[in-house]
């Protein structure tokens, strides 16, 4: 007897003295801007202790960018992932002008770009392009401390901005109009025809042809996929940002069919106040997005942070909204229970004293029987 009670204690004592599983958390961060190694190392060192784990780290291009802030990220602890734009980049003497994508009034993305100046989109339909971001990507998965390269802006432009983002520039983009809609390009509108018969500029709406939406998925697909094939030759991983979905919001609005992609990970973009919807959405749009992936690589729920909480009410740019610290708390939860792998901050640099104060505990919940009910 006295032998049994002796052996339930050293259990119980083992269970309490065991660390707590926690919530895996990555992070989208840029830099090194003008830091010394030793504010890099000592900034990461303090991230890792909040309960970082790996890093979206936007350098640039240059792959001595990676290796130098790389080591000091292996260092503290963190997985080290170069974040880097796809389709949308500045014009240099590596690009072509004609390599831009055309809108449907045949305005270039170079010259007269949607939105906002930098909305500088390729088209993803020329050998050129992809060759570019081919040696760009490859040149930055050599980097021996970089685990893997992690893809932004791999989509067309916006043809319709989420709802929360109306007001901002004055649009009601009740349908897709032609100033937004991408690509129609010589090389698009000739390969399209080749495919399909149907001459894309002689149709009334663009918009309703579904062969069209269905040729500018697979480009994007195709550029992802080759990506993918030769980043993984260099044994390192791939994943991207994506918008929530894919098929409620991504496919929609930027032609990103992405549960098509072969990537190791996935991170929408879950960014509830730019669709005006609560921190239950968030939810809602991971199941989705864990149950078109079917398992074949991991989600991690994009969650949007309020830099100013006491001001959010007031504030007329929603891109200074996202989750105050209580909404942060269901937004986790919310991810967890529906699947996702983790959650990945954008971006730490915006969190608040209240903020990190609720993610430490909410990290540290077991929602596995949850996920399991």
């Amino acid at each position: 007897m006295q032998k049994t009670i002796l052996y339930l204690l050293v259990l119980f004592l083992a269970a309490c003295s065991a660390p707590k599983e926690k919530v895996p958390v990555h992070a989208w961060m840029g830099g090194p801007g003008e830091a010394t190694d030793q504010e890099i190392a000592d900034h990461f060192a303090d991230l890792k202790q909040k309960g970082i784990d790996a890093l979206m780290y936007n350098g640039g291009h240059d792959p001595a960018t990676y290796d130098r802030v790389g080591k000091l990220a292996h260092e503290a602890g963190l997985e080290f992932h170069a974040w880097i734009p796809t389709m949308v980049q500045g014009y240099s003497e590596k690009l072509d002008s004609s390599w831009y994508a055309v809108n449907g009034e045949g305005k270039s993305a170079l010259t007269d770009p949607a939105y906002v100046p930098y909305y500088t989109f390729l088209c993803p339909n020329r050998e050129g392009v992809y060759n570019f971001l081919e040696d760009l990507y490859v040149s930055v998965a050599k980097v021996k401390d970089i685990d893997g390269v992690h893809l932004d802006y791999i989509r067309f432009p916006d043809v319709i901005l989420a709802r929360g983002l109306w007001d901002k520039y004055g649009l009601v983009m009740d349908r897709e109009y032609p100033e937004f809609d991408y690509c129609y390009c010589d090389s698009c509108v000739a390969d399209f025809k080749e495919e399909t018969g149907i001459n894309i500029r002689e149709e009334e709406d663009p918009s309703q042809v579904e062969e069209w939406k269905q040729f500018r998925y697979d480009l994007i697909t195709s550029i992802v996929n080759r990506l993918s094939d030769a980043v993984h030759k260099e044994g390192k991983e791939i994943s991207a940002a994506v918008f929530p979905g894919p098929n409620s919001v991504a496919k929609k609005i930027v032609r990103q069919e992405w549960d098509k992609w072969n990537l190791d990970a996935f991170y929408p973009m879950n960014y509830n106040d730019f669709y005006l919807e609560d921190p239950a959405w968030v939810g809602e749009v991971t199941k989705e997005g864990v149950d078109a992936i079917g398992g074949k690589g991991e989600l991690y729920s994009g969650l949007f942070i309020c830099p100013d909480p006491s001001k959010k009410s007031d504030e007329p740019d929603p891109e200074n909204h996202g989750l105050t610290p209580d909404q942060l708390e269901e937004a986790i939860k919310a991810s967890m229970t529906n699947g996702a792998a983790g959650v990945c901050l954008f971006t730490p640099g915006r969190m608040t004293d209240k903020h990190w104060k609720v993610f430490s505990d909410a990290i540290y919940e077991d929602y596995s029987e949850v996920n399991n009910d």
